[in-house]
Parts: structure tokens; C-alpha cells; sequence
């Protein structure tokens, strides 16, 4: 029987990615997205005319009734869940002085909340069946810190904070936590970037190469395979050595 992974944040960028990654190997694809359904429905379209199980649902992961909603649609018609990958987030780029308490709450509702909401509705089903693997993507900025990104990179931050945590509380229930930390991904949250910033970026990555979000899902599926059983707790890199 095919494993089951809902992936949030999955109608574009990284999250796309990991749709397309997990389906083509075999899996069950269930993701979530906020407003995208004409590219969600296109996207199942596509890997459903190749002969990949893929099904989405419109949810704010911001929105704890509505992911509770959600996921238990999601166990009645595929009765587990055995991989969650929570990507969605906002970003915003802003001084310090100029954040409002609404654009502060605003990214901790998404960044942080949203993988707080999505955890916990699928945390109960990964504990009674002693499996489950999940994997928070957060940032190098979460890592590091970013100027005039202070919100986002501490609602980065926390994730980081709440990978380590759970990956040792539900380790006894066979449950693996780990975090993905990209670097420069070529996504829509960098595409308004200019050519003269996307070069100094390339060079200031020691790999001269700015990612692709492949990169990050391969990184992704790895950890949610087999292959990474005896890996929980971790933050992996995926930065092309930008940050060490």
C-alpha cells in the first residue's frame, strides 16, 4: 500500500517540488494550498495523466478548524498519514522599525502557528501507529538572522526551536522530526530579485550556483524515506555552503 504525505504550501516553489517528488516515487500526494486551486488542480491534472496519486485541499494552515477539517478528510479517505512536509510560509522583506504588531502576528500565524496546527492534527494518528516522519522547512535566515527580514527570520527560528524539541518528545513513539534550512532557492518568494543581486548571491555561495527547489525536495524526501530511519532532531543545510 502506498504511503500517504501532505505537504503544505504544495501549489508552487519548494512545496511543488516535493508534490511532484513524492508522487513520481510512489507515494500518496496530499497537499494543502491557501487561494492557488487553478495551479493545485493543474498540477494533480498532470501527475494523475502520469499515473501519480495526487489530491489537494484549499486551507489556511493559519486556520486551526480548518486543518482539523482538513486532515480528518484526509484520514477517512486515506486512513494514515505517514510523512507531513510543512512548507507553506509568507516572507517580508521590512525595517524593524517599520513592522506593525499585524505584519508580526501575520508571520508567526503562517510560519509558525500554521506548522504548529498541522503537527498536532497529525501527530496523534503518527503516535498510535509507532511511525511517521515529518519535516519542517525553515530558512538559513532562521539560522543566521537576516537584516530588514527580523520577523521572518525569527518565525524561522522558532521552527528550528520546535524540531529539536518534538524530534526528542515523540522519539519514543518511533515519530522522526527533522528541518530543512534552504538557502537562495530560484522560487517566487526571490523572483522579484534583479540579476545584479542573483550574480553576488552565486558568488558568495561556495558552490556558485543559486538552488533550484529540487534541491530542497530531494532533501526532503530523503528524510521522510527509510534511508534517514535512524535521523531525527536535525537541521539540514541546503545552501550550496552559504552558510556552515
Amino acid at each position: 500500500m502506498a504511503k500517504t504525505v501532505l505537504i503544505t504550501g504544495g501549489s508552487r516553489g519548494i512545496g511543488r517540488a516535493c508534490v511532484e517528488l513524492f508522487a513520481r516515487r510512489g507515494w500518496r500526494a496530499v497537499f494543502l494550498c491557501r487561494t492557488r486551486a487553478d495551479a493545485a488542480k493543474m498540477l494533480v491534472d498532470k501527475l494523475r495523466a502520469e499515473g501519480c496519486d495526487a489530491e489537494y485541499f484549499l486551507c489556511d494552515v493559519s486556520d486551526r478548524t480548518r486543518v482539523d477539517e482538513v486532515v480528518g478528510e484526509i484520514l477517512r479517505r486515506c486512513h494514515r498519514i505517514d510523512a507531513l512536509v510543512n512548507n507553506a510560509a509568507i516572507s517580508q522583506i521590512k525595517l524593524f522599525t517599520d513592522l506593525t504588531p499585524e505584519d508580526w502576528r501575520r508571520m508567526f500565524a503562517v510560519n509558525v502557528d500554521g506548522v504548529f496546527n498541522c503537527t498536532q492534527a497529525v501527530l496523534g494518528g503518527m503516535i498510535s501507529e509507532k511511525s511517521g516522519a515529518i519535516v519542517n522547512i525553515s530558512s538559513m535566515w532562521g539560522q543566521v538572522g537576516a537584516s530588514c527580514e527580523v520577523a521572518y527570520s525569527a518565525a524561522k527560528a522558532a521552527v528550528i526551536g520546535l524540531t529539536k524539541a518534538l524530534a526528542k518528545e515523540v522519539g519514543p513513539s518511533g515519530v522522526r522530526v527533522n528541518c530543512v534550512c534552504p538557502g537562495v532557492i530560484d522560487t517566487d518568494m526571490n523572483a522579484a530579485l534583479d540579476e545584479e543581486t542573483r550574480a553576488a548571491l552565486r558568488d558568495e555561495t561556495p558552490l556558485e550556483r543559486i538552488g533550484t527547489p529540487e534541491d530542497v525536495a530531494r532533501a526532503v524526501a530523503y528524510l521522510c524515506s527509510e534511508e534517514a530511519s535512524f535521523i531525527t532532531g536535525q537541521i539540514l543545510g541546503v545552501n550550496g555552503g552559504m552558510i556552515i
